[in-house]
């Protein structure tokens, strides 16, 4: 039975769904355990073979999952963005109801009071960021990961984009790292942030029409949004997961933007010689490399020859 605890809305305490997800009982196979991890936007609870992801009622702009009706459409959206790379891992939505008898169930009948993504949890000795820390990558994952991203965003829908407006994002985005990695938290020397910002900026003003090309040419696409080491699957069969589902804006990526990022979480978790083979190997893949301008950048920054 559910304890007598609501909000001033009616909605079940958010303490009773932890404790219900958390209890093994709770799930509609079998499980032994259930192991909870904390994010600042979710709570993601993993049984034996899957992992049931609830959204947190907070905002975190431009995250707001406030709502019900908004978290069950972040959880629809999730499902669909992340079957593009991980179509065998995101299984559905589940509700989690309240029943006649007042106890809370995860699916079957009764009143929804919250909703879940339900995946196939994924091993995490199968996760490139695990497989970089123990030493174990080899060349032919890298090329893997490279493939399936490639064939991913080749298929990918170009977006909509004027050239300046792309390049004001850009600028947007170098200000506000500026901003950020300014603050006295993070202990850096402020001169090497802002010289390196400042000569970002000058490379914007100088070269515009090196990211106009990228959009003439089709280039900017719907992507992931968030590519890290450790969403990213080496099973056989590449897959990736996490994609950003919250705000499309953020997913609007040129593809060897988003792989310079996960080429630098690579080098950030002590492979950098992975991050090196992924942009050659995607170059070898998309012949990125084989245009003029990027032949000169390769000669220039030998990571990505």
């Amino acid at each position: 039975m559910l304890p007598d605890r609501q909000s001033a809305s009616g909605e079940i305490d958010t303490g009773a769904k932890l404790a219900c997800l958390s209890c093994p009982t709770s799930f509609p196979e079998p499980v032994r355990r259930v192991d909870t991890v904390e994010t600042h936007m979710s709570w993601v609870f993993l049984t034996d073979y899957h992992a049931y992801k609830l959204k947190k009622p907070v905002r975190l702009a431009p995250f707001d999952a406030r709502t019900l009706a908004s978290r069950r459409r972040y959880c629809y959206q999730e499902v669909r963005l992340n079957r593009r790379l991980a179509p065998d891992v995101y299984l559905g939505v589940v509700a989690l109801c309240v029943d006649a008898g007042r106890r809370l169930r995860l699916g079957g009948e009764g009143v929804a009071v919250d909703w879940l993504v339900r995946m196939r949890r994924q091993p995490a000795r199968d996760m490139l960021d695990h497989a970089i820390r123990a030493g174990t990558l080899r060349q032919d994952d890298v090329h893997r990961v490279a493939a399936r991203l490639a064939a991913f965003y080749q298929a990918a829908a170009p977006v909509a984009i004027e050239p300046h407006a792309y390049r004001a994002g850009f600028a947007r985005d170098v200000d506000r790292n500026r901003r950020t990695l300014a603050r006295r938290a993070y202990g850096l020397a402020p001169r090497p942030v802002r010289d390196l910002c400042a000569a970002q900026q000058a490379l914007l003003a100088a070269r515009p029409d090196r990211f106009d090309e990228r959009v003439a040419a089709r280039r900017i696409v719907d992507g992931h949004g968030d590519l890290r080491p450790e969403h990213v699957c080496l099973q056989p069969q590449v897959c990736v997961i996490d994609c950003i589902e919250f705000a499309g804006a953020l997913r609007i990526v040129d593809p060897v933007d988003e792989l310079g990022f996960l080429a630098l979480e690579c080098e950030r978790l002590g492979g950098p010689a992975a991050g090196q083979q992924l942009l050659r190997s995607y170059g070898e893949l998309t012949g990125f490399l084989h245009a003029p301008q990027w032949r000169r950048r390769a000669e220039t920054y030998p990571g990505l020859a």
